[in-house]
């Protein structure tokens, strides 16, 4: 078959080219929103006298023709056309004749295909914030659960100071908070139409291209021409907010296969979301968020990928953006997935607030509370109550139990400078408590967290409707 761009050349391209050069293998998905685009540059040809209402009618017709096609799976993607942009054309001619041939006037695949792309990027970084936002929900669902429910909060994975457990899960929201604003803030950027822009200096034939953008939903017409086919920041943006997401989605996973294993043991993974051993019976693997820690890598690939490409460019348009779009369908799809299993692991997940009260009660997590006493009551130099504290755990190790359990004469017995109810600060439930500053652990703080974040929650979801 005759290519759409073959008036100049004299021979068939070759098999291998034609394999070679193909992008359809992949960007057919991009077929919605290359019919859309067309819808929209039909509508706009027709505005300034390009296509006569019949034209037009007959092309949106047979656009609408081609998507059917495409959704119940009769629609032959094949090689020869190279690429989406050129099936739907190609099928258009074939389905309306003389009439499909118009649709390409005043524009270039170079600013179709940004186009298209383009508004892939933004679908996704739609759908993916909207997956954040239910995975926050949920979280923030158990949260409020847990704001009373005591574990060890940690520094080097080295018990620290008692918190809740609600606390620490507000901690994992306030990282997707910041990838929902990520993804706003890009999608904000690069809300703009390239269509009209050509090949790279424009066209001569009057676009109107602030009435595509609006027919499309962006924001406004990208400024430069050349800038509009040649760039692919859109793309880049919507990666590294992936791999911000996967990065923060990894280094949960990472927690939860701790808190699944038997030393810790303060998390049972659904039998739904979890696997056994091929030849260890008693096996019950946390594969859900193993997956999630090395799907991470793939999207910093994706990432590094595109960069790469990109880095050495000249403009305007050239090819090597063809290898613009497959790290970003995976990244999406990775992303999206990922955000749905994790929400489901954590809904059917159970916490086992007995153990985390168990090991918060070992390492002496209130030690600094017992500083903290000896400045406050105790008139006590900050440097010399940490030195009486540090002193007071060597006691206490030395007898083998938390510094928690010290009697007040045990206290004293170590340095008379600690006064009356020192033992009482000691306390888990106290410790924790105690922590009542602006973004601090104390349940009622917690709950103050949980309710700032549900606000935003809300509020975005609302304006996304």
């Amino acid at each position: 078959m005759a290519k759409l761009w073959d008036g100049r050349f004299e021979s068939e391209s070759s098999k291998l080219l034609e394999d070679f050069n193909a992008s359809i293998g992949f960007d057919w998905q991009l077929w919605h929103e290359d019919i859309q685009g067309s819808k929209a540059h039909a509508k706009m040809l027709a505005k300034i006298g390009i296509l006569d209402d019949k034209e037009l009618d007959s092309i949106l017709a047979g656009l609408e023709q081609i998507a059917k096609m495409i959704e119940s799976g009769e629609f032959e993607f094949k090689n020869s056309d190279e690429d989406i942009h050129m099936a739907i054309e190609s099928k258009l001619t074939q389905l309306i004749g003389e009439s499909g041939k118009k649709l390409h006037t005043a524009r270039s695949r170079n600013d179709q295909v940004a186009l298209d792309f383009r508004l892939f990027c933004l679908r996704a970084n739609k759908s993916i914030t909207r997956a954040i936002l239910a995975l926050m929900q949920t979280l923030l669902h158990i949260a409020r659960e847990h704001t009373h429910t005591i574990m060890p909060g940690m520094t080097h994975l080295q018990h620290a100071q008692p918190v809740n457990l609600g606390f620490h899960i507000v901690a994992w929201c306030c990282s997707l908070q910041r990838d929902v604003q990520r993804f706003q803030d890009s999608f904000m950027r690069n809300n703009l139409s390239p269509l009209g822009s050509g090949a790279l200096a424009g066209t001569p034939y009057g676009n109107d291209r602030e009435f595509v953008a609006s027919e499309l939903g962006f924001s406004a017409p990208t400024l430069n021409a050349m800038d509009s086919v040649s760039d692919r920041d859109f793309a880049l943006d919507l990666l590294y907010d992936i791999a911000m997401l996967m990065m923060h989605i990894s280094r949960i996973s990472e927690e939860l296969v701790l808190w699944s294993s038997a030393e810790f043991g303060f998390i049972t993974l659904s039998d739904s979301y979890s696997t056994g051993s091929s030849i260890m019976p008693q096996k019950k693997n946390p594969d859900v968020p193993e997956l999630l820690r090395g799907k991470s890598g793939r999207s910093f690939g994706n990432l590094i990928a595109l960069l790469s490409v990109m880095k050495s460019l000249p403009l305007a348009y050239n090819k090597d953006t063809q290898e613009d779009k497959e790290g970003v369908f995976d990244s999406v799809h990775t992303a999206q997935i990922s955000l749905e299993i994790l929400r489901e692991c954590l809904a059917t997940a159970t916490f086992n607030a007995k153990n985390m009260r168990k090991m918060a009660q070992k390492g002496h997590l209130s030690a600094t509370d017992l500083a903290d006493f000896l400045v406050r009551e105790c008139g006590v130099p900050f440097r010399d109550s940490h030195h009486i504290t540090g002193k007071v755990v060597a006691y206490a190790e030395k007898k083998g139990v938390d510094i928690s359990a010290l009697t007040q004469e045990e206290l004293q017995s170590v340095d008379p400078r600690i006064k009356e109810g020192a033992n009482a600060v000691l306390d888990i439930e106290s410790s924790m408590q105690a922590r009542n500053s602006l973004g601090g652990t104390a349940s009622a703080r917690t709950l103050e967290q949980i309710e700032n974040l549900q606000t935003f929650v809300v509020r975005v979801s609302a304006s996304m409707e």
